[in-house]
């Protein structure tokens, strides 16, 4: 896909993740945000280094793979490789600097589950996200989390934040992640390509396989 010379009041949406493994409730969230936001554009981040997760993640070739497998066939999304390809830890903000830099004077949409809206404040440099674009918000299962408290993780009047309304999936990648190493995982929660991508590179079986 080219870049569009002409940005403004273009809608584009920012969707990171680890995607270790992408699922189904990670693509439905998609689906979601292309169509209630109407969006113009949707960039899909994996995450490179993950400064929040204490865990190693597998191989950046592979959540790279499974995730255009995972999205593959819907319109107007763009598989961003630039954190992958980052050294150190990626942030969000910079990922958005860089975009809005990109394709100035669009309006901006991060979208994220409840379970991630509920760590905001806990994301760097969180108050320039929130000026920089509005958050998009999906339901998602979360225990102690209220439609109420949703947005009330700081006082700033400028944040906007979009609540994105979808069928509660519980599912989870670290569920999956389970599952795979005992070989029980559900068929519906992955699609069959990336299914068929972990049975052919033995993804999730052994802790060898993320140092590959």
């Amino acid at each position: 896909m080219g870049l569009n010379t002409n940005t403004a009041h273009l809608r584009i949406g920012v969707y990171g993740g680890a995607f270790d493994p992408p699922h189904l409730a990670h693509r439905a969230l998609a689906e979601v945000a292309l169509n209630a936001l109407q969006l113009d554009l949707l960039y899909l981040v994996p995450t490179g280094q993950a400064w929040h997760k204490a865990r190693p993640l597998t191989p950046a070739v592979h959540r790279l793979a499974m995730t255009r497998l995972a999205f593959q066939g819907l319109p107007n999304i763009q598989i961003d490789e630039r954190e992958l390809n980052h050294p150190g830890p990626s942030y969000t903000v910079n990922t958005l600097a860089a975009l809005r830099s990109t394709h100035e004077g669009a309006d901006f949409f991060v979208v994220m589950g409840a379970d991630q809206a509920a760590k905001f404040s806990t994301w760097r440099d969180w108050e320039q996200i929130a000026q920089w674009a509005q958050l998009a918000i999906a339901d998602r299962p979360l225990d102690g989390l209220s439609e109420s408290t949703l947005g009330e993780w700081h006082n700033p009047p400028h944040t906007r934040t979009v609540r994105l309304h979808m069928p509660l999936m519980p599912i989870s990648a670290t569920e999956i992640r389970q599952q795979l190493q005992n070989a029980s995982a559900s068929e519906l929660a992955l699609s069959p390509s990336v299914t068929q991508y972990i049975q052919q590179h033995h993804l999730y079986t052994d802790q060898h396989d993320r140092s590959l």
